[in-house]
């Protein structure tokens, strides 16, 4: 039996989002990342960990260069 884990402990998040578990301990004390209580256990669903990744995209900005310097 294969079974894919959909949800993630604290250590899996650190790693699937490329953080220490510190990082990932302080996004739960403050609120800023979905999590879900099982039990006494922190987990957390792939697709809230990437939807937080995509929330925080930055896209980038187009530069064109006048007279050898770039003007925004």
């Amino acid at each position: 039996m294969d079974i894919r884990p959909e949800y993630l402990d604290v250590a899996g998040a650190a790693v699937y989002l490329g953080t220490g578990e510190r990082f990932i301990r302080r996004l739960v004390a403050e609120r800023r990342v979905v999590f879900y209580k099982v039990g006494g256990h922190v987990r957390f669903k792939v697709s809230d960990l990437e939807a937080y990744a995509q929330a925080g995209r930055v896209a980038p900005i187009e530069v064109r260069w006048h007279g050898g310097r770039a003007v925004a």
